[in-house]
């Protein structure tokens, strides 16, 4: 069982933030715009696909398991929460999400389906998000320079990602799903998760007025396909998923908690799983 620390983030989110707060950069300022633009829909889908999945084990089972899952939904109410005070923001800039209605209508097909279902596009959604985690834990400096609020924002909820990683995989396994169907939902995960992604990125560039400037289109093949980049240095741990005896804990590192515990400052534990 994994114990999981639900804190409360220290900064302030009212107060307005800029419009290319990423260090200038229009394409990795609309990037995470898009993703945290995802969140707030997505996170509460996780949360009760988790909450499902644990109603249906049995009650020795459950009471292994409340504890994580507990201290699992209390992080991503958190994330929740404060992403869509941040996403309050991009409204004042007269960003548009598209994102939000489409995953909506989505998910509405999955209400009364079997909660292995649920679980496994959680597990699929938690791998994804595991991968950036890692990746932008272990290149903070893409952040140096930005709004110092949404650097520690981002690089908060990267490690209580990877923290909690396990929880949705987990109760997969303990109710019998499949490999198959687990690697049948990344596959269409992946697609819905990229595509949309790039999407809304773009729409928030068009909205913004930077879609066809040379320097954004240099940024995003930098950032996402060059050396470093994000889609470049996740495709092996990606693949991963895909084998049978795959398990999130093979892709440790010990990121997470070195930053949670080098930046205890920039947040209050208020329980833990």
């Amino acid at each position: 069982m994994t114990e999981l620390v639900v804190r409360r983030l220290l900064i302030d989110l009212e107060s307005p933030v800029p419009r290319h707060w990423c260090n200038g950069d229009a394409f990795l300022t609309a990037w995470f715009n898009a993703l945290s633009m995802s969140f707030p829909v997505g996170e509460q889908f996780f949360i009760d696909s988790v909450r499902n999945g644990l109603k249906a084990l049995p009650p020795e089972r459950q009471t292994q398991q409340r504890e994580e899952v507990q201290g699992f939904i209390g992080q991503e109410a958190t994330h929740r929460r404060i992403h869509a005070l941040f996403n309050a923001q991009l409204e004042r800039h007269g960003l548009d999400n598209a994102w939000e209605p489409r995953a909506r209508k989505r998910l509405q097909l999955m209400e009364g389906s079997d909660p292995r279902h649920g679980l496994a596009i959680t597990a699929a959604n938690e791998h994804f998000t595991a991968l950036f985690a890692e990746w932008m834990l272990s290149h903070p400096h893409l952040l140096d320079g930005c709004e110092p609020r949404l650097k520690t924002l981002w690089l908060w909820h990267s490690a209580e990602e990877a923290e909690h990683k396990n929880t949705a995989f987990d109760l997969y396994q303990a109710l019998g799903g499949s490999h198959g169907w687990r690697v049948k939902w990344m596959r269409r995960v992946t697609l819905i998760f990229l595509s949309d992604t790039l999407r809304q990125t773009a729409h928030n560039l068009r909205r913004d007025g930077t879609l066809w400037r040379r320097s954004t289109w240099v940024s995003g093949a930098r950032h996402l396909l060059g050396r470093d980049g994000l889609l470049r240095q996740s495709f092996a741990p990606w693949r991963a998923y895909f084998r049978r005896d795959f398990h999130p804990n093979q892709q440790h590192s010990d990121l997470s908690a070195r930053w949670l515990a080098e930046n205890a400052s920039a947040y209050l534990a208020v329980s833990s799983g």
